[in-house]
C-alpha cells in the first residue's frame, strides 16, 4: 500500500543516523575524488554544510556533478554520528551494484518481445525492506526496480545479503525525477499503477497484460501526492483485518505476484 505499516526494527528516517561497514563508505575530499574518478557507484556523497570554499571542494563538486552523485548539504554533527575519523567534513557510501540506464532496461525488454514490469519505490529507506522487496521483484521476473537519486535505501552490503543476493542480477535505475520517470515510461508505452490506499478499485480489478510500472510508497508517507496525479491507474490491496496496513515489502509481493497470475493466465 501507499502508507505501509513499518516492520520490526525499522525506524522513522529522521530518527536513523547510519552505522555503515567500513568497506561501503570513503572519508574525506581527496578520497572521495579519487574514489568516484575510479568509477565507483556512490549512493550519496555528504558533505559538511558549514565547510569553506577550496581548490579541492570545487574539485570534488564538479568529478561528482559529472559522475550523477547525489550530493547532501548536512551539519557537522550528522557526519560526526557516522564515524569518528577524521572525515574532514566529506563521506561518501559507495553503493553494492552498479546503476543501469531506464533506457536500456525498457528498450532492451521491447527489442526481445517482452513485455516490460517495472518497480518504482518512492522514498523507500528502510534497507531490509529494499532488500526483501529486491529478492521478490527478481523472483517475478521483474525487469527493473527505480529508486530516486534522493531519499531512497543505501544500497550497501546489508541490502544485497536481505536481497539473498538478487541485487547481483536485478536491474536497479537511479532517477533524478520520479514524476519525469513516469511521464517517460507513460510517453514509452507503459502503463502506471499507483498501489495506494486512497484507491477504490483494488489490484486485483487493474489488468496488468501491458507494459506495467507499480508504484510503491514510503514507510511513512506513502506515494508522493504528485505521483499519484500522475499515475494511470490506482489500486489497492483490500483489507479485512484490523490493523489495514501491510509491510511495504509483503505489499509490493502481493502486487507483484497479482501481475505475475494475470500473465500467466492470459
Amino acid at each position: 500500500m501507499d502508507r505501509p505499516e513499518r516492520g520490526r526494527g525499522e525506524r522513522p528516517r529522521h530518527f536513523t543516523t547510519p552505522r555503515p561497514d567500513n568497506k561501503d563508505v570513503v572519508f574525506g575530499v581527496r578520497a572521495a575524488i579519487e574514489t568516484i574518478r575510479a568509477g565507483k557507484e556512490i549512493d550519496r556523497l555528504l558533505v559538511q554544510r558549514e565547510l569553506g570554499s577550496s581548490n579541492t571542494m570545487a574539485e570534488l563538486m564538479q568529478v561528482a556533478r559529472e559522475a550523477n552523485v547525489p550530493v547532501q548539504r548536512v551539519p557537522a554533527e550528522k557526519l560526526d554520528r557516522i564515524t569518528r575519523k577524521n572525515h574532514q567534513g566529506v563521506i561518501a557510501f559507495v553503493s553494492a551494484i552498479r546503476y543501469v540506464s531506464l533506457h536500456n532496461v525498457l528498450s532492451g525488454a521491447y527489442e526481445k518481445g517482452q513485455t516490460p514490469l517495472l518497480l518504482i519505490l518512492d522514498r523507500v529507506t528502510d534497507v531490509r525492506n529494499f532488500g526483501a522487496i529486491a529478492r521478490t521483484a527478481e523472483c517475478a521476473g521483474v525487469h527493473a526496480i527505480v529508486i530516486p537519486a534522493k531519499g531512497a535505501a543505501q544500497i550497501n552490503a546489508d541490502a544485497v545479503k536481505t536481497s539473498s543476493g538478487a541485487l547481483n542480477f536485478i536491474p536497479v535505475c537511479r532517477e533524478n525525477s520520479l514524476r519525469d520517470t513516469v511521464i517517460y515510461l507513460q510517453e514509452s508505452g507503459v502503463q502506471v499503477v499507483a498501489c495506494t490506499e486512497k484507491a477504490e478499485k483494488t489490484i486485483y480489478q487493474a489488468d496488468y497484460q501491458g507494459p506495467t510500472a507499480i508504484i510503491m510508497g514510503s514507510e511513512e508517507d506513502g506515494i508522493s501526492d504528485d505521483l499519484i496525479r500522475k499515475a494511470d491507474v490506482l489500486a489497492k490491496i483490500p483489507m479485512t483485518g484490523n490493523i489495514a496496513s501491510l509491510n511495504v515489502s509483503v505489499a509490493a509481493g502481493v502486487v507483484i505476484f497479482e501481475v505475475t497470475r494475470q500473465r500467466l493466465n492470459a
